[in-house]
């Protein structure tokens, strides 16, 4: 139900700025809230600046699969029972016996993302496709800055702006590519969330020499899909470590995952928090499947044996210059073990060096102040993801990501993101309640005097 404030306008509980998985998911426990309280539903609407659904479509290369299990899908974990389940997408598909019958709990992305975009369908009324929010600012009236209200400015494709209101956002505007200092992607030059696409603009026969730099899963996977596509081609991997790490997916560690390990982080001392970080990186950050290693490191070798070497990995290397000379690419390396360098002339070069969180301080400008920050200068946040207002602030700011610092290594994954967006929606939900008590509660009036 709508608040209504000036004529005519209508103030929606939530406006989610981005649809991505996270408030994808977020819209299906908003949803499911609506089913199970049908006369006062939370008003919700989502803005997103693609022209469609999309989740890292530049990189669903072929049998890739998912680092987590199907389970882990935009519901399971906070609502077994969802018809928003990954499984309810497989019987609706006609696939759940042939899914079984695969015995693997881990499905191609290729798969999960066809299962996103069905579960993205149920929400059209409710998102604005190729719309982008410039700037987020508290309402002023009269000169008077209002506590409870947002203004969402909004960018639609042909350039014109609205502006819509709202009681909270939640800002899900995902991860920002981070290419090395110096370094200009262009036609050549290429970010990893933007392989497949510039990929297949080019002339493959045109890609004799190739390198793909990082010592991520993605830099893996690209540098063996290279590997497949261009038969004819050199394919130099440039890895800062000193060869691949191994994933940690083994139970035990896979446990820094759960949503109960968000509490122990967000309620933690310093020193455990720490310790996750410096026990647990290895479960997401600069590590590689086992066997997608092991598939390299055998591909090299059965080339070294029969004497036709075109997969070299360039190990403790670093790229310390990238220039273009024509059509071609030159890259000067620099060896951390002799700090030799090394030019290379290459027709593409990948870098899959990582993404930037999110920082809510682009949308939100000057009204950034409003809110607290630590002592090392991040947002301080709430346990339901909510940033921490300076003042009596009423309207909420929920992050869906950039969290890492307060909520730990889940903040920006899917393994646990049911449950953060059912804790978001229960925290909206649960503030309009008391939003509403107190509007409602009586006034105490004194007695007449005798």
């Amino acid at each position: 139900m709508g608040i209504t404030g000036r004529r005519d306008e209508e103030i929606y509980d939530v406006v989610g700025i981005g649809f991505g998985p996270s408030n994808l998911s977020l819209a299906i426990a908003l949803e499911e809230h609506r089913a199970s309280a049908p006369h006062h539903p939370v008003r919700s609407h989502f803005f997103e600046r693609q022209p469609s659904f999309g989740w890292h479509r530049n990189m669903l290369l072929p049998s890739t699969t998912m680092q987590i299990s199907f389970l882990k899908d935009l519901a399971t974990f906070r609502n077994p029972m969802s018809r928003f389940s990954f499984i309810s997408f497989l019987h609706a598909s006609n696939r759940l016996v042939q899914f079984v019958n695969n015995q693997d709990f881990f499905p191609t992305r290729q798969e999960f993302h066809q299962y996103l975009e069905w579960a993205a369908a149920a929400f059209a009324d409710r998102v604005s496709y190729g719309a982008e929010v410039t700037s987020i600012r508290p309402r002023v009236e009269d000169g008077t800055l209002s506590p409870g209200l947002l203004e969402v400015e909004v960018r639609a494709g042909d350039g014109t702006t609205s502006v819509v209101t709202a009681r909270n956002v939640a800002i899900s505007t995902g991860l920002v590519p981070r290419m090395p200092d110096g370094v200009a992607a262009d036609e050549r030059v290429w970010h990893s969330s933007e392989f497949l696409g510039k990929f297949r603009a080019q002339d493959p026969d045109g890609l004799k020499s190739v390198a793909v730099v990082g010592a991520g899963q993605s830099a893996a996977e690209i540098t063996r899909f290279l590997h497949d596509a261009l038969p004819h081609a050199q394919v130099r991997a440039i890895v800062p470590s000193y060869g691949y790490s191994v994933a940690d997916d083994t139970p035990f560690a896979n446990q820094v995952f759960d949503p109960a390990a968000v509490d122990d982080y967000y309620f933690g001392t310093e020193r455990g928090r720490d310790a996750f970080w410096r026990y647990h990186r290895n479960t997401n950050y600069s590590v590689v499947d086992a066997d997608v290693i092991r598939d390299l490191y055998r591909r090299a070798y059965d080339e070294e044996l029969h004497g036709e070497q075109r997969l070299h990995f360039r190990n403790l290397t670093r790229v310390a210059e990238v220039q273009r000379a024509g059509s071609a690419t030159r890259v000067v390396l620099r060896s951390l073990l002799d700090d030799r360098a090394e030019e290379l002339s290459v027709d593409a070069l990948v870098f899959a060096t990582g993404y930037d969180g999110l920082d809510p301080a682009r949308l939100l400008g000057d009204f950034d102040r409003h809110f607290l920050r630590d002592a090392a200068g991040r947002h301080r946040v709430e346990r339901d993801y909510r940033l921490v207002p300076v003042s009596d602030l009423t309207c909420g700011v929920y992050l869906q990501g950039g969290t890492e610092h307060s909520h730990g290594l889940s903040s920006s994954l899917l393994s646990n993101i049911a449950v953060r967006s059912g804790e978001i929606a229960d925290s909206i939900v649960l503030r309009r309640t008391e939003r509403e008590l107190e509007r409602d509660r009586p006034v105490e009036v004194a007695p007449p005097a005798a």
